[in-house]
C-alpha cells in the first residue's frame, strides 16, 4: 500500500484546516465501542466548522445568538476565552463556517459576513480586522462567507470575489493590504485558498463562483485562470455553489464540486501560463467533504442529492472509476498514518477505512451521539487525538496506538 500523499482542504458547509495529517503511531483498528472519549465540552456555539490545535490549545469557532465567536479550551476541557470576532451570516444555514488558521501566536479567521480578523492566541485579544467583502465589494452567493485564510510568507489571503476584485493580501502583522488581484468576475465561492509548488512554480489558487485562478504569492497578478462555470446544467445562476479547495497533484489540478456538474481534471502547460482540460468525470462530483489522493488513485463521496451519496475510487492518471459503493452516507474524510478517517454526515458514524483500489474497506466504525444537526465539521487529528464536532459539542477521542 502506497502512502497517502495529497489532500483536499475543504472549506464550505465544513471546515478542517488539514485534509491530510502527518501522524503516526495510531491505532489501526478500534475496540467495538470505538475509541476512548477522552474529553467532551459544550457550549461553544453552533456550527460547521472544524476544531484545531495550537500553543497547547483547542480553537473552535461557532455562532452564539447572532454572533460569531472564537474559543480557547485547554486540554483538560476548561474554555480559556471566547470572544466574538464578527457578525454571523443571518440567511440560509447561518452557523459557523470558517475554521481557524494558527500561525505562532495569531488566529486568523472570517466571519460569516466576510471580518477578516487576527485575534492573540493567548489572550483573545483583536490585534487587528479589516471588513473585507464590505471594503471590496464583495458579492454573495446563499451562504455567506465560508472560507478560511491562507497563510503565504508574510500575507494572509481571502477570496471576496465580485467586481473590484477576486483575491486580496494583507500584511499578517499588520493587517495592512499589500495587493489586491484584478477580478476575474464570479461570486464569492465557499472554498478556501490554497498553495500550489510544482518544479519553480508555486502560485496561490484560489477560486470564485466560476473561476480557478492561479496568483503570484509576491504581487497578486494572475497567472492563468481557468473558466469552471461553463457547462450547461447551472447556466440559470450566476455562479457555482463551489465548496471544494483543489486537489493537486505535481502539474495537475482536480475539480470537483457535486450537484451532478462534472468534476474536471486540469494539466497545467510547462510554463505556467495556462492549463488544459484533461478529462471530465460525472461519477466523482463531491458535494462538500474532501476528496483524497493515495498512490494512483482517488477517493471520497459522491452527490446523489443534498442528502444522500455513495463512495467512489477513481484513477488519478485515467478518469477510470474503479468501484462506486453503498456505504451509509456521504461524509467528509481525512487521512493520518496511511489510513482515511470518514465522519458520514446523517448518521454521524465514524469509519477508519483502509485505502483499496479494489474495495471499499472498512475496518472500524463508532457513532457520534452528542449534539445536534447535521454531521458536517470535518475530523481533525493531532498527537494522537481524534478531534469531532458535532453542532455546539466537541468530542476528543484517543486514538494512539
Amino acid at each position: 500500500m502506497k502512502k497517502v500523499i495529497l489532500m483536499s482542504l475543504v472549506l464550505s458547509f465544513t471546515y478542517s484546516a488539514f485534509s491530510q495529517v502527518k501522524e503516526t503511531g495510531l491505532m489501526k483498528s478500534w475496540p467495538a465501542e470505538g475509541p476512548q472519549m477522552i474529553l467532551k465540552v459544550g457550549k461553544i456555539g453552533k456550527g460547521y466548522s472544524s476544531p484545531v490545535v495550537a500553543n497547547q490549545t483547542i480553537y473552535v469557532t461557532g455562532m452564539i445568538d447572532t454572533l460569531d465567536y472564537l474559543t480557547a479550551i485547554d486540554f483538560q476541557g476548561k474554555i480559556k476565552w471566547q470572544v466574538p470576532y464578527g457578525r454571523s451570516w443571518s440567511k440560509s444555514f447561518p452557523e459557523t463556517r470558517s475554521t481557524p488558521t494558527v500561525e505562532g501566536d495569531r488566529v486568523y479567521v472570517v466571519g460569516g459576513l466576510g471580518r477578516l480578523v487576527c485575534i492573540d492566541a493567548n489572550s483573545g485579544k483583536e490585534r487587528w480586522a479589516v471588513d473585507v467583502d464590505k471594503d471590496f465589494k464583495a458579492e454573495w452567493h446563499l451562504w455567506g462567507v465560508s472560507e478560511s485564510p491562507l497563510i503565504v510568507d508574510d500575507k494572509v489571503i481571502c477570496t471576496p470575489g465580485g467586481k473590484e476584485t477576486s483575491v486580496v493580501a494583507f500584511n499578517k502583522i499588520t493587517g495592512k493590504l499589500v495587493w489586491k488581484s484584478e477580478s476575474v468576475g464570479g461570486q464569492r465561492a465557499y472554498a478556501s485558498p490554497t498553495i500550489f509548488e510544482y518544479k519553480n512554480f508555486r502560485f496561490i489558487l484560489a477560486v470564485t463562483a466560476t473561476h480557478l485562478i492561479a496568483l503570484n504569492p509576491g504581487n497578486g497578478s494572475v497567472a492563468w485562470s481557468y473558466k469552471y462555470y461553463q457547462y450547461k446544467l447551472w447556466s440559470d445562476q450566476p455562479g457555482l455553489i463551489w465548496t471544494n479547495t483543489p486537489v493537486f497533484k505535481n502539474d495537475e489540478i482536480f475539480l470537483s464540486m457535486g450537484y451532478d456538474y462534472p468534476a474536471v481534471m486540469l494539466k497545467m502547460d510547462s510554463l505556467g501560463t495556462s492549463v488544459s482540460e484533461k478529462w471530465t468525470d460525472h461519477t466523482l462530483d463531491n458535494h462538500h467533504h474532501g476528496v483524497l489522493v493515495s498512490g494512483d488513485y482517488m477517493y471520497g463521496s459522491n452527490w446523489k442529492s443534498n442528502g444522500k451519496g455513495k463512495w467512489v475510487c477513481m484513477n488519478w492518471d485515467t478518469g477510470e472509476v474503479e468501484y462506486v459503493t453503498d456505504w451509509i452516507n456521504k461524509g467528509a474524510l481525512i487521512g493520518a498514518d496511511d489510513l482515511f478517517y470518514v465522519y458520514e454526515e446523517k448518521t454521524g458514524t465514524v469509519g477508519l477505512i483502509k485505502p483499496n483500489p479494489e474495495k471499499w474497506e472498512v475496518i472500524s466504525t463508532f457513532k457520534v451521539t452528542d449534539g445536534t444537526g447535521p454531521h458536517w465539521a470535518h475530523p481533525f487529528i493531532s498527537n494522537g487525538k481524534l478531534y469531532l464536532r458535532h453542532g455546539e459539542v466537541l468530542m476528543v477521542y484517543n486514538i494512539k496506538a
